[in-house]
């Protein structure tokens, strides 16, 4: 049994050299150098070249590197056979919970307009905002979602949650697919981690920017697709949102002659908001892989019913 790490841009060969360390009798293979494609079983995946996995007769599961496959849905010889499993570890959702509670301490406590205030030379108090009052909005209450509702929620902060399911989540008020407005409309912050599908592409648009509060803010650390770029820009310029603050894009990497670059009420981070260190990332894979091939039950497998 072999497993191939499949990747259109190199791999850093630290984590390479982590994964065999690590699993010292697994046959680890790097594509291209693929072998005897009967060989492999099990692949561990990032953004793979169109076609490449389904030239793997033997193959009995795609282990994706990220939580979301859209890196890969892509691809029209993707064997929707094969189950996809998704890389959500406690390391994943602590990573990516407090880079979300840090956009979102940031907008309560006002540190963009006092960071201005220094810049000016300016001695300036702003009354402060009380925590009951910055509702957190969260569209998406999957494994991440749900790690950030907890952790808000043990910081003070009022919690709304929008997902398709619309189940009960202890502590936050929970609004169903058909009630998007009414959720935009009760948050202060809104925190995008949804999958990227049909029906949630440019779902942050004028509609809900407008649905959203006065002087709201919006965090965005799913995919580039889910925001209507132009809409937004337009929202803050013209008064009605306080920022923004945006960890991924379309295309990436963002476009030099972007005006999200130099907007000075958005925050521009390079897709970082999940980034781990290769030891980490190595050891989630790792430990993925023998869950995966103990035969034990799959857990974070895509369903195709719904797209993720």
């Amino acid at each position: 049994m072999s497993v191939l790490v499949i990747s259109r841009s190199p791999l850093p060969e630290k984590l390479i050299a982590l994964f065999r360390q690590q699993l010292p009798d697994q046959d680890f293979r790097v594509w291209p150098d693929v072998g005897n494609v009967e060989d492999i079983h099990y692949a561990l995946a990032w953004q793979p070249p169109n076609g490449e996995l389904a030239k793997l007769p033997k193959l009995k599961a795609i282990l994706s590197f990220a939580a979301g496959i859209d890196h890969m849905t892509g691809d029209p010889a993707l064997p929707k056979h094969v189950p996809i499993v998704r890389a959500v570890s406690e390391a994943s959702k602590l990573t990516m919970s407090s880079f979300c509670a840090a956009q979102v301490l940031r907008f309560h406590h006002r540190l963009d307009l006092y960071a201005e205030f220094q810049r000016q030379g300016v001695w300036k108090q702003v009354p402060p905002r009380d925590m009951s009052e910055t509702t957190i909005g969260i569209l998406g209450l999957g494994v991440l979602g749900l790690d950030l509702a907890q952790r808000l929620l043990a910081l003070g902060f009022p919690v709304n949650g929008w997902a398709k399911s619309g189940k009960p989540v202890d502590g936050v008020k929970m609004f169903h697919v058909k009630q998007l407005v009414d959720c935009l409309a009760s948050s202060m912050v809104v925190v995008c981690l949804l999958p990227l599908t049909e029906e949630t592409r440019g779902i942050l648009n004028a509609s809900a920017f407008a649905a959203m509060p006065k002087d709201s803010y919006v965090i965005n650390v799913a995919r580039g697709g889910h925001v209507v770029v132009p809409d937004l820009i337009a929202a803050i310029d013209g008064g009605h949102l306080a920022g923004a603050t945006l960890d991924v894009f379309e295309p990436e990497p963002l476009p030099a002659d972007s005006p999200l670059w130099r907007h000075p009420k958005i925050t521009v981070t390079p897709h970082t908001s999940g980034r781990m260190s290769s030891a980490r990332v190595a050891g989630n894979m790792v430990e993925l892989l023998k869950q995966v091939t103990s035969g034990a039950p799959l857990q974070n497998v895509v369903d195709w019913s719904k797209g993720y």
